[in-house]
């Protein structure tokens, strides 16, 4: 590695001078320079130039699991520990979480519904189990309030909505319209949330109730009673807003719409899913329900 670093930056330093800070001699140097590549070489420079492109693709968000089923995916014969080792060659790491604050109000008088999960978030068929939350994402010209639902069979995002204001009417009653137009669940879905104010009013039970639907609510003060819909603002936070400006409501909104539609639900690998997309997961058990009749 250290003839190869000398032999790529050549053009900048003196190769003297770089044998010498890096300890090599000259003539060993000069002498690899001579010798035909070995197979394994070839192997690693040709894994690194596909884990530079898999890594751009997917906005440099993957870690060495991920790019290890992307390239076993492509036909790279390539272990998880051997991905990991060309991506410190190369310089790459994965974005690291950060720490975000909640968002629930639960403070209220608003009837509470019992918890029907109880942290079992394992869902044997789609349109059995939704669950949803409430986040808040910064732009320049102000917070707004990102409202999804989710399958947990699939981890799709099949609804969501943006808002400026934080009532039921805009966020959480929006959000589950468009996941209900998206899906046309039968009776009996159930919708896992928070106590947030939001799910427990009046207007959102109605819409439960016209939907057909069930309630579910997470314990008191208990984060991890909803871990899935929390670990999804996670992962978009880490890998998407964090470094990343929008100036406006507009702006984030096509950002949202480029990491959920595009991104997350289509392309993205779900280890929970066996390194699948949601989109590819669902496919596939469409494929062998239909296969079986």
């Amino acid at each position: 590695m250290k003839y190869r670093f000398i032999e790529k930056h050549k053009h900048l330093f003196a190769v003297r001078t770089m044998c010498r800070v890096l300890h090599v001699s000259v003539s060993g140097y000069y002498g690899w320079t001579q010798r035909p590549e070995s197979k394994r070489s070839k192997e690693n420079r040709n894994l690194m130039e596909a884990i530079k492109t898999i890594h751009q693709e997917h906005h440099e968000t993957y870690g060495s699991p991920r790019i290890a089923e992307v390239l076993r995916h492509k036909g790279y014969r390539c272990s998880r520990s051997r991905t990991a080792r060309l991506m410190r060659v190369l310089g790459i790491r994965v974005r690291t979480a950060r720490k975000f604050k909640v968002t629930t109000a639960s403070k209220h008088h608003e009837p509470i519904a019992p918890n029907l999960l109880g942290q079992n978030f394992s869902v044997e068929m789609p349109n059995e189990v939704w669950s949803s939350d409430i986040t808040y994402l910064r732009t320049d010209s102000g917070w707004y309030y990102l409202t999804i639902i989710l399958d947990l069979f699939n981890r799709e995002i099949i609804g969501y909505s943006l808002s400026s204001r934080w009532t039921a009417e805009s966020t959480v009653m929006v959000a589950l319209d468009r996941a209900f137009l998206h899906r046309q669940p039968p009776p009996g879905v159930i919708l896992h949330s928070d106590r947030g104010v939001q799910y427990a009013c009046k207007a959102f039970r109605q819409q439960l109730n016209g939907y057909q639907m069930i309630q579910s609510m997470s314990g008191k003060g208990n984060c991890y009673d909803n871990a899935v819909t929390e670990t999804v603002f996670k992962t978009l936070k880490t890998e998407w807003m964090y470094g990343k400006r929008y100036r406006n409501q507009q702006e984030l909104r096509q950002g949202l719409f480029d990491y959920i539609e595009v991104f997350y639900n289509r392309k993205r690998l779900h280890s929970t899913l066996g390194y699948t997309t949601p989109a590819t997961f669902l496919q596939q058990y469409q494929q062998s329900i239909s296969m079986a009749s």
